[in-house]
């Protein structure tokens, strides 16, 4: 399926009907608190998938939508379900996939304690195009404040800071990065961190690792 900017895929509270497998799109996971305002709390892109926890829950605790658009296959729960408790290949394959996402979103619950905006945008800016292959982020100064749970002002004083320096260009919602060894050596080793658990993941199951393995399942 062609999911598009902003389409959502869950809405917290409600039951799981599909998994979601995206290919060109990112997803991305939001906590919803009770005044209304929304954390987000991970991003998945094209080794992940949405929907795992319908196999032992039956609703989502979570929103989830599109944030770059692109093509996702889904198949239903329910196929997943049945085919976890029959093959223990996928069992395993799912249970370290499960593993990796939790240790990436400690090492991101850290960095976001301890680490400056302009660090943390690094790193977010690092692991988005590897999500979808694409060095052209369609983002704007509210997606990238809401995804750093920091405000505006502090989100557009960092970008500014990496044009300035020539690491990126932003034009009318676009990022584009100009200087990705230079974002590289600007940013927080939460990125090496993140990134190494990915690799290890996809060397589990592959001879050849991917083209790039330079971020994780988007956090």
């Amino acid at each position: 399926m062609k999911a598009k900017l902003g389409d959502v895929i869950a809405e917290a509270h409600e039951p799981f009907e599909y998994v979601y497998f995206p290919k060109s799109a990112i997803l991305t996971l939001s906590t919803v608190l009770e005044r209304g305002s929304a954390i987000e709390t991970g991003n998945i892109g094209n080794e992940g998938l949405f929907g795992f926890a319908g196999i032992y829950s039956k609703i989502t605790y979570c929103h989830c939508h599109v944030l770059l658009e692109g093509t996702i296959f889904r198949i239903p729960v329910e196929v997943l379900r049945e085919e976890f408790e029959r093959s223990e290949t996928l069992r395993r394959v799912l249970m370290n996939y499960l593993s990796m996402r939790l240790a990436q979103m400690q090492q991101t619950l850290a960095c976001n304690t301890v680490h400056t905006v302009y660090e943390r945008l690094c790193r977010w800016l690092l692991i988005m195009p590897d999500c979808a292959e694409s060095e052209h982020l369609p983002f704007t100064h509210e997606t990238l404040s809401h995804a750093l749970g920091v405000d505006r002002k502090s989100v557009t004083l960092a970008a500014q800071g990496l044009q300035m320096a020539g690491l990126i260009s932003y034009s009318r919602g676009k990022i584009q990065i100009q200087d990705r060894p230079g974002l590289e050596s600007s940013v927080c080793e939460c990125y090496g961190v993140i990134n190494e658990l990915r690799q290890q993941f996809f060397a589990l199951y592959s001879k050849q690792a991917p083209r790039r393995l330079t971020s994780p399942i988007c956090t």
